[in-house]
Formats: C-alpha cells, sequence, structure tokens
C-alpha cells in the first residue's frame, strides 16, 4: 500500500426529512447564497424545504447553472458574493452545481484572475464557507475538495483541487431521487461507478481495504443500479445508490493507491467539443480503454473479473474481454449507450478530440503514463 494522508471533514446529514438541518447547520448570522440550476428543485418540493429551513437566515439566490458548470456562469455568482458580502454558499443540487458553487466559494476570495485556478494550478488559500443540499447522486463532490469547470469560450474543461471547498457539511435524501429523470439516474449510476474503476482498475499495491471497499461499491451499483428503473420507487434501493456515489469519491477507496483518471481526461474533452453528458462520455470511452491497456493492467482486471463478473475460467484474454463486455452489459442495463454511434457522432471524433488532448497536455496519461495519444487516437477509433 502506498502512503497516504486521508482526512475528510464535511459532515453528512443521511436520509429522508434531513433538509431540515440546514437551519443549524448555517450561522444565522450568515449571508446565504442559494445556488442550483434550472428550477427542478422548485418542482420537487426541495426549493421549499431548503427556504423553510432557512426562514431566519439572509438569503439570496443564483439560478442557471449548467449541466456542466461554466466559468462565464460561475463568474456571474461571484460578482454577486462580492456586491452582497456573501459569507455562506448552500449549494441545491446535483454535481454540477455543488462543483460551481466550490468555484464560485474560490474564485470570490481570490487575489488575482480566477481562471488561473483552474488553467495554472494558482492556490487557493480561503473560500467561502460551503454547504450543500444533495438532489443527485452521481459525482460525489458533495464530500470532497475537487470541482470540474468548463469555460465555453475557449473549450477549455479544467479541474481543480483545494481543501478549502471541502464542503462543510451534506445533507443526503435518498427520497429525492424518486422525481429524477432517468437520463439523470443513468449518468449517476455510470459516473459512480467509472469513478470506482478508475480507483481500482490500476495495479495492485496489495491495498486489501481499498480493494474490497471498491469492490462493495461496484457489486451494489450492481445489483441496485437497475432497479432504478422500474415502476417501483424504494427508497432502500435509491439509499444504497446515492451512498455508493458518495463513497466512490471522498477520497478513501483512493487513498493509498495508484490512480489512474484517463477515462476521464478522455471524456471531459469529448464533453466540451461535442455536448455530451459527462456520465454518457464515460461509458464510451472505458469498455475501449480497458481493452486497449489490458496488459498493463492485467492482474487488476483478472481480479475485477473474478470478483465482481465470477469470471474464472478461460484464458487470460478472454477473460478479461468478457469482464468488458458484462461491464458495458451494466451500463445498458441503466439505459446508459456506449458507442459514439448511438449519439449520431462518427469518425470526425477522432482528431478533434486528440488535438484537444494535445492543446491541453494529455499526451501520457493514467496510473503509469503509458497512455499515449496513439493510444487516445486508437480508444476513439475503437468507441466509434
Amino acid at each position: 500500500m502506498l502512503n497516504f494522508t486521508f482526512s475528510n471533514k464535511t459532515r453528512v446529514h443521511f436520509g429522508e426529512n434531513q433538509i431540515s438541518q440546514v437551519t443549524n447547520e448555517i450561522p444565522l448570522s450568515a449571508k446565504v447564497l442559494l445556488t442550483y440550476g434550472g428550477g427542478s428543485i422548485k418542482k420537487n418540493g426541495v426549493y421549499d424545504q431548503v427556504i423553510e429551513a432557512l426562514a431566519k437566515h439572509t438569503v439570496f439566490e443564483f439560478s442557471g447553472i449548467e449541466p456542466n458548470p461554466s466559468y462565464e456562469t460561475s463568474m456571474k455568482a461571484v460578482a454577486l458574493v462580492k456586491q452582497e458580502n456573501i459569507d455562506y454558499i448552500l449549494a441545491v443540487g446535483g454535481g454540477s452545481v455543488v462543483d460551481a458553487s466550490k468555484f464560485i466559494a474560490a474564485a470570490a476570495e481570490f487575489n488575482g484572475e480566477p481562471w488561473d485556478i483552474l488553467a495554472k494550478g494558482a492556490k487557493v488559500e480561503s473560500a467561502v464557507a460551503l454547504g450543500v443540499v444533495l438532489t443527485l447522486p452521481a459525482t460525489g463532490s458533495e464530500s470532497n475538495g475537487g470541482a470540474v469547470i468548463s469555460k465555453l469560450a475557449t473549450k477549455d474543461k479544467l479541474a481543480f483541487m483545494s481543501e478549502f471547498v471541502l464542503p462543510q457539511f451534506a445533507v443526503l435524501d435518498p427520497s429525492v431521487m424518486n422525481s429524477l429523470p432517468a437520463r439523470q439516474l443513468s449518468n449517476g449510476v455510470v459516473d459512480a461507478f467509472i469513478h470506482t474503476t478508475e480507483q481500482y482498475l490500476t495495479y495492485s499495491v496489495n491495498a486489501k481495504i481499498q480493494d474490497r471497499f471498491a469492490e462493495g461499491i461496484l457489486h451494489t451499483l450492481i445489483e441496485e443500479g437497475p432497479k432504478l428503473f422500474t415502476d417501483e420507487k424504494n427508497n432502500d434501493v435509491n439509499a444504497n445508490v446515492m451512498w455508493s456515489a458518495t463513497q466512490a469519491l471522498n477520497g478513501l477507496i483512493g487513498s493509498g493507491v495508484p490512480q489512474d483518471w484517463a477515462t476521464h481526461m478522455i471524456g471531459h474533452e469529448i464533453t466540451i467539443t461535442f455536448g455530451l453528458d459527462h456520465a454518457q462520455t464515460l461509458a464510451i470511452v472505458l469498455p475501449r480503454l480497458l481493452w486497449e491497456m489490458r496488459e498493463t493492467k492485467q492482474d487488476k482486471l483478472l481480479q475485477y473479473a473474478s470478483r465482481i463478473w465470477g469470471i474464472n475460467e478461460g484464458d487470460t484474454e478472454s477473460r478479461i474481454k468478457l469482464a468488458i463486455e458484462k461491464t458495458e452489459q451494466f451500463f445498458h442495463s441503466v439505459q446508459m449507450k456506449t458507442r459514439f454511434s448511438d449519439y449520431q457522432l462518427g469518425e470526425e471524433v477522432v482528431e478533434v478530440i486528440v488535438s484537444q488532448l494535445e492543446r491541453h497536455g494529455l499526451t501520457q496519461l493514467g496510473e503509469k503514463q503509458l497512455i499515449t495519444l496513439d493510444h487516445s487516437r486508437n480508444i476513439l477509433k475503437q468507441s466509434l
């Protein structure tokens, strides 16, 4: 196991009717900026619960945060934070709203050009306090210090990490998932699944706890994910999926192990260039990336085949191939497509994305930095 330091200070309130906890989490003296997306929270009752919980607080609102949050929109919120001297941000939504709110929190107190936080890795030294009411399980952003923001003007989708934007608290009410459309549920399950594989399907460092924990998350998503798409609403199913998504990226399973993230890096370029949802790009890339890199990932892929899919017979290559096929079948079971052609995209994708990767210096990806532009090109070609 590799050396690591693990700390996660986000206080999680999990379960039905927990939104009321917001009242006690945010000081009454705080000026609160409520951030959210397109307004679905006003249709499913979440907005009303949040407003009730903040009845004694001074509240400002900022809506319109996109599914892939943009720098341009976020900077409008930064201006509002500065104008009104906001000292607490409450993000109400999924990972996109949370990510945007993290950037807003950091940018509002940053001394310099805020884009440098993303483009140049400029150090964040303080941020506005942040809390979360999660409405869509997917990214795990509710209990980590990372965020991804897109600059539409230049077609850049970049990430930053900072302990200062780790949410102070997060409310996770599984019942809010009952109002989510199938597309968002699909995205959430696939995103959580691939967050897990990015930290699990690398190479062994004898980190048995992390491996077993990751396998538990994968098993749970495989067992429970498809149940979200039945007519029956089941809050136990919701709860297991929601908690899986949080655990997939709160830092625990990634502690002391090598991490990949190549699927995400390639996926980000597809999203910013062609507009596909984040999870849609991951489901396209992952199967082909695992096959392309099967030799360097062989031991963990065989472990994955055995422990997740019960595949123990046949030669090495056939077992790996079947495990990848089973993975793709799982994506289909949660209504997720896995080819560019499913989105009416063809060969034009390949060189455009390779050029984007080269422009952003993403020429050696993966846990061993072995995924060259030639590998990425081949992965994209095989994903058509």
